[in-house]
């Protein structure tokens, strides 16, 4: 799956679908004032010789029909945009779904959780937030937000309970190759169009309500309600169609993801086979129809307003032998709201409480590293501490200067905890401990505003101890802080800035540069290296790439240069990380510094790979 392509494609929708809602809009306008017109217009204009005529066209009354019109429809569309600001876990509260701990000992819910992280981990996503809708009987699940940092998954209930392991991991696999092909921004744009257009039947509704002699309120208001209703229509088309034609797209990705077409296959059927479907109860699951793993109305539309293909064509581009019968799906029986999780018998140990931190009741996974580390990464106390421990110095005078300082920013058990768990990161093989920190995020995310502040800090004053930074300590915090700001920090919106390559030559140089050196103990092998990497980007830009020496391509200006490639189209981004990538395997091997330097210039770059591990643990 080439992610940059298909990133660049979900932008060129974007701006087909702006001009169709732009021609959506002027047609509401036009609607708007015939309305407007055939109750306040009836105006007769006096001509020169003293005759009277009747005219249609009134520039005043188109002005502010047109001023009322596209007043509602922005305050409308800005409003529920800033709404879904937050990303992904916006929608999911939006459809009444519950966070999953994750920490949570429920058997359903940690077997959903395992096979999200499995997908982030074999994806290089960040771990996203998981939200179960829990009032859902159907089989249904969705991916939604603004980018890989603020992505949501949610699944209902009776996809958790009803679905197998195989078949959940294919339903997730789907929705994990909508984040990778940019649908989530483009869904959320498209949530806040249709809504602002839907304002208009609000307005409408208000306007009816008024009383009064001869009030011809109440007219406009009825109007308005029409050409709301016509206007949600068209952009219910518009969503539909954009929909259809990513479905097919993520069945296809999921496959590739899990290899296994029978257990995206085998829940695709159950949907077929159980009488609830994918049907969904929220109320606000129309607006969000368009984001659903399968259909979510409860009157399936057909034709151009299918938000999905039928059933029976994405089962046979799966499984070319289904013969057209569902198998009987029983429902799972409602469980009593004060029923019990189910405890595993033999808890593995926890770490001590910490007044402010929830405390963990789960075991690893066994998916990376030792249990230890594993269950540290589910909740928040326990991530933070891993985090520390795997910042933690070899040199024992390092490491007793860095717990001093640890000190001072947070607490005694917070330092006793981060000691306990510094061994345990001993045994892992450096390329694991990138797994595990995206094991952690979620944890970290459940953090409170004052305890991520501290967190932030101390990893700061971990790093800045020795007064030097190395390739992992760069990579763990822009890593671990870029996906973690945003949920605590206002998020400044990145905007393109560049759509040439020329004017960032330079930082072209230094990122390739460092490349580089990462791998390379002789200048002249770092440079041959560097030069089968740039010689792609010096065909593009047509000026050559300047190779630097060690000294100007150090972390600092590294990361200064990635701040600024960041802000360039798509197609940059891929040339630069596909010379990066070169660079790397001029040698046929790839060395642990340059593994932990191309993933974080990946992720800086917007684009998740998957981490380097010949071995899960060492």
């Amino acid at each position: 799956m080439d992610f940059f392509e298909r990133q660049d494609k979900a932008r060129r929708k974007t701006k087909l679908l702006v001009f169709y809602f732009v021609v959506a809009i002027c047609l509401l306008i036009l609607a708007s004032y015939a309305a407007v017109f055939a109750i306040f217009g009836h105006k007769e204009v006096v001509d020169a010789f003293g005759e009277s005529s009747f005219t249609l066209w009134q520039p005043d009354l188109f002005l502010w029909s047109t001023l009322g019109t596209l007043a509602v429809i922005s305050i409308g569309s800005v409003a529920k945009t800033l709404e879904l600001s937050r990303g992904g876990s916006a929608v999911a509260q939006m459809l009444d779904g519950r966070l999953i701990n994750s920490n949570t000992i429920e058997a359903d819910e940690r077997k959903l959780l395992n096979v999200v992280e499995e997908m982030s981990i074999a994806s290089g996503i960040p771990v996203p937030q998981v939200y179960l809708l829990e009032n859902e009987a159907g089989i249904n699940a969705f991916a939604a937000g603004h980018s890989t940092g603020d992505a949501a998954i949610g699944v209902t209930r009776g996809g958790m309970k009803l679905l197998s392991r195989d078949q959940l991991q294919g339903v997730i696999g789907h929705e994990f190759s909508h984040i990778l092909n940019g649908d989530m921004r483009l869904n959320l744009r498209l949530m806040g169009l249709i809504f602002g257009i839907l304002c208009l039947t609000v307005v409408g509704r208000v306007l009816i309500r008024t009383r009064g002699k001869k009030n011809p309120l109440p007219l406009l208001g009825l109007a308005l309600i029409v050409i709301g209703f016509v206007g949600v229509f068209f952009g219910r088309l518009i969503q539909a169609a954009v929909s259809r034609q990513r479905e097919f797209l993520a069945d296809a990705a999921s496959v590739q993801f899990t290899r296994n077409p029978d257990g995206l296959a085998g829940a695709l059927k159950k949907i077929g086979g159980l009488v609830l479907g994918s049907k969904l109860e929220a109320p606000h699951a129309q607006e969000a129809s368009h984001l659903f793993f399968a259909n979510g109305l409860r009157i399936a539309a057909s034709g151009f307003m299918a938000t999905h293909p039928p059933l029976e064509e994405r089962i046979r581009a799966l499984d070319p032998a289904f013969d057209g019968k569902f198998p009987e799906v029983v429902p799972e029986i409602a469980e009593s709201p004060s029923s019990p999780p189910p405890i595993p018998s033999q808890p593995p140990p926890l770490p001590p409480p910490l007044p402010g931190f929830p405390q963990s009741g789960a075991a690893g996974s066994g998916i990376i590293g030792p249990p230890a580390l594993e269950s540290a990464t589910r909740d928040p106390f326990g991530a933070s501490t891993l985090i520390y421990a795997l910042l933690l110095n070899n040199e024992p005078a390092g490491r007793e200067k860095q717990l001093a300082d640890l000190a001072t920013e947070t607490s005694d058990p917070i330092v006793d905890e981060t000691l306990t768990l510094w061994p345990e990161t001993q045994n892992v093989n450096v390329q694991a401990k990138i797994p595990l920190i995206d094991l952690a995020l979620p944890a970290l995310r459940q953090l409170s505003s004052a305890q991520f502040h501290e967190f932030r800090a101390a990893v700061h004053v971990l790093v800045e101890c020795d007064h030097q930074l190395d390739l992992f300590e760069y990579m763990l915090q822009k890593i671990v802080l870029r996906h973690l700001e945003p949920n605590f920090l206002p998020a400044p919106k990145a905007v393109t800035q560049f759509y040439d390559l020329r004017p960032m030559v330079a930082d072209c140089g230094t990122l390739l540069s460092a490349v580089a050196y990462a791998g390379q103990a002789d200048a002249a092998q770092a440079q041959a290296a560097f030069a089968r990497g740039a010689e792609q980007l010096s065909r593009i830009a047509k000026t050559e790439i300047p190779f630097l020496p060690k000294v100007d391509c150090d972390l600092p200006r590294l990361d200064a240069a990635l701040s600024r490639l960041a802000l360039a189209v798509p197609q940059i981004k891929k040339n630069v990380l596909n010379a990066c990538v070169e660079t790397v395997a001029a040698d046929g091997l790839i060395q642990i510094p340059e593994a932990e330097l191309l993933r974080a210039v990946a992720d800086s770059l917007d684009c998740p790979i998957p981490p380097f591990i010949p071995s899960l643990s060492g």
